[in-house]
């Protein structure tokens, strides 16, 4: 092999390295990006159940307090 064609293979290895880390770079952010917003919709989901928990809770006690008050 002739140091040429080492040198146009040598770059066209970078090139290609380039190109890949790019794709994978892109790859990653959009992934990330799901994530979060998958992430974002649980919260928001889980916030959502814990108010109707906490809401049921409290109803329970109160008609408890009222049973026991009234008796």
């Amino acid at each position: 092999m002739d140091a040429s064609f080492r040198a146009e293979l040598r770059e066209l290895n970078e090139q290609n390295f380039q190109r890949f880390d790019a794709k994978l770079e892109q790859r990653i952010a959009d992934v990330n990006a799901r994530l979060d917003q998958r992430i974002g919709d649980l919260k928001a989901e889980l916030i959502k159940w814990m108010f109707l928990f906490w809401l049921g809770t409290v109803a329970t006690m109160l008609g408890f307090g009222r049973f026991l008050l009234t008796g």
